[in-house]
């Protein structure tokens, strides 16, 4: 008889359709399963159309066509924001958010704007940062009726200016990056709100790569979880929710057989924090994904 294995189940909400139709329809799947997550919603300006420019990046360039980009996430993701201006999502599906909060899954913050954090943060101030953050709160407690209690950056773009910006919002814990455990992270010797960090690929990272293709993708992931270990996995409407929609609901089945248990991330949290092990962060290069992330000091196998 397989062991008992829990899972920290993050939905990542990156874009309009996502929100409109991958959200939509992992929330009918969750029900179906009986199952809960933490959904990380983007709120402002939907201008993901503009990472086009980084076809013009050979690594990029390969990593959309080894994805099938194109298919996987459709045209009216690629070219939102492009040609005109983009949508801002809290405001045109602000009910779809609310409705999420009011399945009892749990709500924390993407990002206001997931372009312009995945790719001018490395330019900004701690001005600019907190500015970015607090106009995703904003967008979200006016949805929720609430502030939200946690938060995980764009493209898993964090870095110490980050963290420390992030301890003026109320955050119970933060999942900014990679790493094998949870940890709070120390920062000029200020220890920081708890996180709690992916530690399984997503499907955009491992797919075409390695021999894995759909025809094994469920199994492989199932293989890399592990009992008695922090396992957390990162999904993504626009992928899992809407084009890969089966594919995931097959993984669903296949775990629930094997006792996999899903939970939403704060679930995964000790309940004394101060016991909660420090650490650091550093900028690191991962398989399968363009330019660095935020990743777990001294983790294994991210």
């Amino acid at each position: 008889m397989n062991e008992p294995i829990t899972v920290g189940l993050r939905v990542d909400v990156d874009t309009l359709r996502g929100t409109r139709e991958g959200v939509v329809k992992l929330l009918a799947l969750f029900d179906k399963y009986s199952i809960q997550a933490s959904f990380f919603c983007c709120v402002g300006p939907d201008n993901m159309g503009r990472h086009l420019w980084r076809l013009l990046r050979p690594a990029f360039l390969k990593k959309m066509l080894r994805s099938k980009a194109a298919s996987l996430y459709g045209w009216d993701i690629l070219l939102q924001g492009t040609f005109w201006p983009g949508t801002v999502i809290g405001r045109k599906l602000a009910p779809i958010i609310k409705a999420t909060a009011d399945a009892g899954h749990e709500v924390g913050l993407h990002a206001w704007d997931h372009h312009a954090w995945q790719m001018r943060l490395e330019g900004w101030d701690r001005e600019q940062i907190y500015e970015a953050i607090a106009k995703g709160v904003e967008g979200l407690t006016d949805i929720l009726g609430t502030p939200p209690t946690c938060s995980a950056v764009a493209g898993w773009k964090c870095n110490e200016a980050v963290l420390l910006e992030k301890e003026k919002f109320p955050f119970t814990y933060n999942s900014d990056g990679r790493g094998d455990s949870i940890f709070r992270p120390v920062v000029k010797n200020n220890i920081c709100t708890p996180q709690i960090p992916v530690t399984l690929p997503t499907y955009d990272e491992i797919i075409g790569q390695r021999g894995i293709t759909n025809a094994n993708y469920n199994a492989h992931l199932l293989s890399l979880l592990r009992p008695n270990a922090l396992n957390v996995l990162t999904i993504h409407a626009e992928v899992e929710g809407i084009i890969c929609a089966d594919l995931f609901e097959q993984f669903l089945q296949q775990a629930q057989q094997r006792q996999v248990r899903f939970v939403p991330l704060v679930q995964l949290l000790p309940e004394q924090r101060e016991q909660i092990p420090v650490g650091k962060i550093e900028l690191q290069e991962i398989v399968g994904r363009e330019g660095w992330v935020c990743v777990q000091a001294g983790a294994r196998d991210v």
